[in-house]
């Protein structure tokens, strides 16, 4: 998802989306742990690109407020 997307949703969409990313990378750790070799590696330097821009999305909108 681009940042302006993301830009355009709700507080509460955002934080939804951050903690399914969340969970979603734990999965892969796990994966990646128990096998110590997952099909997509890409992955999880993906996954944790995603919450940083959440984070940061996440922190304008609250900058914004006051």
């Amino acid at each position: 998802m681009k940042p302006q997307e993301m830009r355009d949703q709700s507080v509460e969409e955002l934080i939804a989306k951050r903690d399914e990313t969340k969970r979603e990378l734990y999965e892969l750790r796990n994966e990646q742990k128990r096998s110590s070799k997952i099909e997509k590696p890409h992955l999880l330097k993906e996954k944790k690109k995603d919450i940083a821009r959440l984070n940061t999305i996440l922190r304008e909108k609250e900058l914004a407020k006051s």
